[in-house]
């Protein structure tokens, strides 16, 4: 499909996503990286917090862990030690 790229995020217990996306926001440890389609390849360090994507299905929103985040060719993989949506947090 023109105009997406697959995005993986992979926890060590399990794929929690695997997705065409049009966009991606990922928290780095210093900031937010956002990702488009035909990206130039990279590798970062991940921060916590707030995983937004964009998807002809419609927008998803999980909290991530830290890890590491490596975009090659149209393929955006995510390697974190926990994700999980919003509606699933524990705020107690």
């Amino acid at each position: 499909m023109a105009g997406t790229f697959h995005l993986s995020v992979i926890t060590p217990e399990r794929a929690v996503l695997e997705t065409e996306a049009t966009a991606v926001v990922f928290p780095a440890w210093d900031g937010e990286v956002g990702v488009l389609p035909q990206r130039a390849p990279f590798l970062f360090e991940m921060g916590i917090g707030v995983l937004r994507v964009e998807s002809p299905e419609g927008k998803q929103t999980l909290y991530v862990d830290g890890g590491f985040a490596q975009m090659v060719g149209d393929k955006l993989t995510l390697l974190t030690e926990g994700a999980k949506r919003l509606d699933e947090l524990d705020r107690g």
